[in-house]
């Protein structure tokens, strides 16, 4: 099984959770959304919908699961194993579909 695409949920330098999917090209081309907020921590449904708009699903039967960096910096990150469902080119960067 490929490891990538992948979706991760972290939270970004400024505290707030931020999704983004890592598809193996440049991380500047990685389709990415800002939650704009530390708390609450999304739910599953939201991070559903996020990947939707992102062009992206779960794979089938893969369920979010929390990781962490490795020490000195620890820092916990949900992953999901995704799949493409749409095209590429109709989804911006900054997260919304065209």
């Amino acid at each position: 099984m490929s490891l990538l695409p992948e979706a991760r949920m972290v939270l970004d330098a400024s505290g707030t959770w931020k999704l983004f999917v890592l598809t193996g090209y440049e991380p500047r081309e990685w389709p990415v959304h800002g939650f704009n907020r530390a708390e609450p921590v999304p739910t599953v449904p939201e991070r559903a919908a996020v990947l939707a708009a992102l062009g992206y699903a779960a794979r089938d039967g893969a369920e979010w699961k929390w990781d962490a960096t490795p020490a000195p910096r620890r820092r916990m990150f949900a992953k999901i194993p995704v799949r493409l469902v749409a095209d590429r080119s109709a989804v911006t960067s900054s997260g919304g579909a065209v």
